[in-house]
């Protein structure tokens, strides 16, 4: 299989990524340092803004697409599996989401948390443990969104070289703009 990647409208690609197959990245999204990406049969669609953070692995297997929402974090050694992750959506370190999962909207997956094969989370979930349950429903829309913004921000400034772009009054001044920002969207939703 011809490798297909879009990658045009993504802010960062990290040059130890490895991507592979049939891989879409939509605007704004970045992908960090020895994450994998393979699509041998289907294909890997990340959403808008969307951060694959260090050493994420992404599979999609024959029938078994992979498709990661916008303002979504996958965060490190995390391993997404043939499944599907709505908008908003938090990963955890460690956490794997296996075949036919479906996480909704503005759910946080915990660290180390084990999706099993085909579970359904409902939008607006806290999940942990191995196997996964939802220990509690919560909105998390406002936090998940603003550490995607978080990573977009850091990789725009990764592709211009700066490595810092989280420290001093410039970067704690924006921070608070977009959580306010951020804060007025969600009232108006």
């Amino acid at each position: 299989m011809t490798s297909t990647l879009d990658c045009e409208a993504a802010a960062f690609v990290h040059p130890s990524a490895q991507l592979y197959g049939r891989v879409r990245l939509e605007e704004g999204a970045s992908v960090w340092c020895n994450a994998v990406m393979r699509s041998e049969a289907e294909h890997i669609r990340i959403g808008r803004f969307t951060n694959i953070q260090d050493f994420v692995m992404i599979h999609a297997e024959p029938g078994r697409a992979v498709e990661i929402g916008d303002y979504c974090s996958i965060t490190h050694h995390a391993t997404i599996h043939g499944c599907k992750l709505g908008n908003n959506v938090l990963v955890g370190v460690n956490a794997t989401i296996f075949n036919d999962a479906v996480i909704g909207d503005n759910s946080i997956v915990g660290q180390h948390a084990f999706v099993r094969e085909g579970t359904q989370v409902p939008p607006n979930s806290i999940v942990v443990g191995s196997p996964a349950k939802v220990i509690r429903t919560h909105n998390s829309w406002i936090a998940n969104r603003a550490n995607a913004l978080i990573y977009h921000r850091n990789a725009l400034a990764y592709a211009k070289g700066d490595h810092r772009a989280w420290e001093g009054p410039d970067f704690e001044r924006w921070l608070g703009a977009t959580l306010e920002r951020l804060q007025s969207e969600f009232e108006a939703l």
